[in-house]
């Protein structure tokens, strides 16, 4: 495809009459002289050439997107529509509580329904993606310690987790220790018992984990957990699989973020926007970044009274916007939420059962919202896990995630989300039964994939380390 540049045809897309070389209002010095240097072509032209650009483009209008503890599902267009309504998008950040009325009560009730939802006791809806709600979590839990005079110094991390979950603690100071798996990908109770002493703050658990297995010890490790005085994070990127079935407060969380970008479809990717509310037990409400949003029964008001809070953690009161889309959503689904979570484990069960025997499953157990496969067998052909993924591109299928979790050894981390059809699940277990047997047949035509796409194969080390910005 030719650049906007190359595609110049020497026709001005604007006719201006007014002589911009000459003005009396701006000093001569800061007039152009000589062209601007920009392609000549028509207002046509242009809008073409941008539409062609967007058509190459991956979104989920145009292909499935498996992409494991990401939750890549449908963003219903409604949810964009409200939260563009004028009375939302004009409203200033810094009008007063009596002016901000609507945007308040939606926010004030936002928190009451995440607080049904995660059985906690007390919300803030600051922090504006899901590490930076790790990030507020462990700061809440690292001034509990200090307000109590108990100095505690670790935090225990299973070496499945996000990677978000170390730097998240590590950036407030603690001690990371790694808690192992064990042979069925769950945190190894043995080996937490003997890192477990008075020095330990938290554990920060993902349930279900990372593997896509639900910790079924989770109430012994809150056990063994509170008897040590210490607290439970629960990291609440994989949510999306257990709403309506259960909650973080049942299992003995103290602390929870939620990722509405990811549980309550709202737009994901690109870098934002987000937003990582997190959720505390009554004891640890006086922590919570402030203000919260308050109700004393005739008006909705920003509460800044919160005796041992760690302060604003946001500019104004988060990202707004996908606030409005996740309570939309959230209103919508209303009790199918548990629908939802329900169809996402169906999903991911189907495609783990279809596509076991061609590729290695590390562990063989029935899986929440997405599993992770391992392509070592196919590694024995010469084609390793990202040849797997750059092949799916041809068959218009974004790549799942792959090589997370570390644990696994050429980790293919596949999540159907609850939005997809069986007609779309097929189509992809199709495919990526094709490329094991095409692995087999000709594994140098499938290690040298796409073949299909605009850019074909790149070195993703080199783009990394040295992105070329001026191109």
């Amino acid at each position: 495809m030719k650049t906007i540049f190359e595609k110049s045809s020497g026709v001005d897309g604007i006719l201006l009459d007014a002589d911009i070389t000459s003005c009396d209002c701006i000093s001569s010095k800061y007039l152009r002289q000589g062209e601007i240097g920009l392609p000549k072509l028509s207002e046509l032209e242009v809008m073409r050439h941008y539409k062609e650009l967007s058509d190459r483009n991956f979104c989920i209008e145009k292909g499935f997107y498996p992409l494991g503890s990401c939750t890549m599902k449908y963003n219903p267009k409604v949810n964009e529509l409200l939260a563009s309504l004028e009375g939302f998008t004009n409203l200033h950040p810094l009008s007063s509580d009596e002016d901000s009325q609507g945007a308040l009560e939606l926010m004030y009730k936002l928190q009451e329904t995440l607080k049904i939802i995660t059985g906690m006791s007390a919300v803030s809806l600051q922090p504006c993606a899901g590490a930076h709600g790790e990030l507020s979590g462990m700061m809440v839990i690292k001034k509990f310690f200090e307000t109590k005079n108990d100095k505690r110094t670790k935090v225990l991390v299973s070496d499945s987790a996000h990677g978000t979950n170390p730097a998240s603690a590590k950036m407030c100071g603690f001690e990371i220790v790694q808690i192992k798996s064990n042979n069925r990908g769950q945190i190894d109770i043995e080996d937490l018992k003997a890192n477990l002493d008075k020095n330990v703050a938290a554990i920060m658990m993902t349930n279900p984990n990372t593997l896509g297995l639900f910790e079924e010890n989770v109430l012994e490790i809150s056990k063994l957990m509170h008897e040590n005085g210490s607290l439970l994070y629960y990291d609440g990127a994989n949510f999306n699989a257990i709403m309506g079935y259960t909650n973080p407060y049942i299992m003995g969380f103290d602390v929870v973020h939620l990722n509405l970008h990811k549980t309550f479809a709202t737009p994901h990717g690109g870098g934002g926007p987000g937003a990582g509310p997190i959720c505390v037990t009554e004891e640890l409400k006086q922590y919570l970044p402030s203000p919260i949003i308050d109700f004393n029964g005739k008006n909705y008001f920003r509460n800044y009274n919160l005796k041992h809070s760690i302060g604003k953690v946001k500019a104004f009161y988060g990202n707004f916007g996908v606030l409005v889309k996740a309570y939309a959503y959230i209103l919508m689904m209303g009790q199918n939420l548990k629908k939802a979570s329900g169809d996402a484990v169906l999903n991911a069960n189907y495609i783990k059962e279809k596509l076991k025997e061609k590729y290695l499953l590390p562990y063989d157990e029935p899986c929440m919202h997405e599993f992770v496969l391992s392509g070592d067998k196919q590694k024995e052909y010469g084609v390793s896990t990202i040849g797997i993924a750059k092949r799916l591109m041809d068959y218009n299928i974004h790549p799942p995630t792959v090589y997370f979790p570390l644990i696994v050894h050429e980790a293919i981390m596949i999540e159907p989300t609850e939005s997809e059809s069986k007609t779309v699940l097929d189509n992809f277990i199709e495919a990526m039964l094709k490329i094991a047997d095409e692995i087999e047949k000709n594994p140098s035509f499938v290690a040298e994939s796409p073949h299909t796409t605009p850019v074909k194969r790149v070195d993703e080390t080199l783009a990394a380390r040295h992105p070329d910005l001026k191109a």
